[in-house]
């Protein structure tokens, strides 16, 4: 099954076998589940969040959506092991949307990435009618550039001494995807 299809039939199996794959989109209730989400370490040290997230900082994001964006939630066997989204600039950028995405720790390697950037990627182009995907990922993390190259991302520019992370400054790469 593709992850297209993810969508259309709500579940897919997972490819490495260990249970069952629902993506969906983000609700109020996914709160606690998401908060601890963005909580872990390797889920927080992708992003520019500060460690220990507050509850009530998730809640605010859940109940104030960007109605011109996509937030999308992976679940495996009812376990919330991943989040991704696009939220679309406006005005004369209104064609572009930028990229955010992550798995839980415990998770990586088991084909959620994938199937969450893949929804992405496809409502994007057959949904929200967007020629650009924008995002920024650290220039070490080599298994998410991997991933985002894997859906035809490719690095425009290095960001040097982007963001404070773990006691040093950090490199960011900015990539991007063209629809053609």
């Amino acid at each position: 099954m593709t992850t297209a299809s993810v969508a259309h039939h709500e579940e897919a199996e997972n490819p490495t076998g260990s249970g069952r794959l629902l993506i969906r989109a983000a609700r109020n209730d996914d709160l606690e589940a998401l908060t601890a989400l963005v909580n872990l370490p390797s889920f927080r040290a992708g992003t520019l969040r500060l460690p220990y997230q507050r509850t009530e900082v998730t809640r605010r994001w859940l109940e104030d959506p960007n109605t011109d964006g996509l937030n999308i939630v992976a679940l495996r066997d009812g376990e919330l092991v991943g989040q991704a989204g696009f939220e679309r600039y406006r005005g004369r950028r209104a064609h572009v949307g930028y990229i955010g995405i992550g798995v839980h720790d415990d998770h990586h390697g088991t084909g959620i990435g994938t199937a969450l950037l893949g929804e992405l990627v496809d409502a994007a182009d057959n949904w929200f009618g967007l020629k650009r995907l924008e995002l920024t990922v650290y220039a070490d993390n080599a298994v998410a550039i991997a991933l985002y190259r894997k859906f035809g991302f490719e690095p425009e520019g290095l960001l040097r001494a982007y963001a404070f992370r773990a006691g040093a400054y950090a490199d960011a790469l900015t990539m991007a995807r063209l629809r053609s």
